[in-house]
């Protein structure tokens, strides 16, 4: 029997195998609202196999989008057509997930095929916030540094935004706090040089993401997940890292976070990173193992007998795919097959013919 493709469960939520599909930026919405592409694109990937399919980063108020493009879930008309693809997953037998974001200082910028530049203002951008005043790179501007009336705004919208995704029928709520994203700016001493309770020590850097998780927990059900994005280091001199994702991962914990997934880099340009086949895993195998918590495993994982290895040998619980995903949407099938584990997979019936 296949480890990958055996079930797993958290709280009340049970995943059919060890398969998701990572949140991928479509850049697709007008306003925020999801539309056909997305039906289409989240869709196929359930009919295709994966247990789980999480959307794109969803911003919690406009001004946390990555650029005007993104998905959104600021407000209670978004709801209609999210419940509709969620329908359409859960129809297929896979779990429906969202990943709830604020783009912070790395707001306002055009989509990759328009050139992947600020957008300003009178173009129909806005003046990104931040933990500091600290620009991402020189074609970004310095956001204004956050007020404590602004983070308790933007706390306030990532607990709305969770209860527009219970009322839209999503069962998997991640939190996005990686990719040099807000929650992730606050965390590095890279990006947050505040001198308030929310800057300097670490049990002040880690506050505003505890704090999000803790409050956004009052309200989601307790029988329904809760989970973490982070990225397990910077890969740059003096910014976030392993050692300090672990102790936030057991703090996460103790607030109620079933599972961290476990991504890297992202918070300034300049970062060393060291890239190659499943490069992220280790970050998944440490907090695992010494934060005592559940982890998926995403980058750069491709092929069958990886993803097998990664979860039988308990280095992760899930692992999670993106382009992968996009080259191939029945990637889980075609896995089951190379596996021997054809009889733990859904084939559409629909499909069958040709699988």
């Amino acid at each position: 029997m296949s480890t990958l493709f055996s079930p797993i469960s958290f709280r009340d939520v049970t995943l059919r195998n060890r398969i998701g599909v990572s949140p991928m930026c479509m850049y697709s919405s007008e306003d925020g609202f999801a539309n056909d592409w997305h039906l289409v694109h989240l869709g196929s990937r359930a009919v295709g196999g994966a247990a789980l399919v999480i959307t794109e980063a969803t911003a919690v108020e406009p001004r946390g989008r990555i650029s005007p493009q993104d998905l959104g879930i600021w407000k209670d008309e978004h709801i209609e057509m999210l419940a509709r693809i969620v329908r359409f997953i859960e129809s297929q037998g896979a779990v429906a997930g969202m990943q709830l974001a604020h783009a912070g200082r790395k707001a306002s910028t055009a989509r990759p095929w328009d050139g992947h530049h600020y957008v300003e203002p009178a173009n129909g951008g806005w003046q990104p916030i931040g933990a500091s005043p600290i620009a991402f790179d020189k074609p970004y501007p310095a956001p204004r540094e956050m007020t404590l009336a602004d983070i308790n705004d933007v706390l306030a919208a990532f607990v709305k935004a969770s209860q527009r995704m219970l009322a839209a029928g999503f069962k998997w709520l991640e939190i996005h706090s990686a990719h040099g994203y807000l929650l992730h700016s606050f965390l590095s001493p890279l990006s947050n040089h505040r001198t308030d309770q929310y800057g300097g020590s670490f049990d002040n850097r880690v506050r505003f993401l505890l704090e999000t998780t803790r409050d956004i927990r009052k309200t989601w059900p307790e029988r329904l997940p809760v989970t973490v994005r982070l990225s397990g280091t910077d890969w740059a001199d003096g910014g976030w890292d392993l050692e300090q994702s672990i102790e936030l991962s057991r703090r996460l914990k103790a607030e109620g976070v079933d599972l961290i997934d476990c991504s890297s880099g992202g918070l300034v340009p300049n970062a060393k990173m060291q890239i190659g086949p499943g490069y992220q895993v280790p970050f998944a195998a440490a907090i695992r193992t010494q934060a005592q918590i559940a982890t998926s495993a995403v980058g750069l994982i491709t092929e069958p007998m990886q993803a097998e290895e990664i979860v039988s040998s308990g280095k992760a619980d899930l692992v999670y795919l993106a382009r992968e995903m996009l080259r191939d949407p029945y990637w889980p099938i075609h896995a089951a097959k190379a596996l021997d584990a054809a009889k733990q997979v859904r084939i559409p019936p629909q499909h069958a013919r040709a699988m």
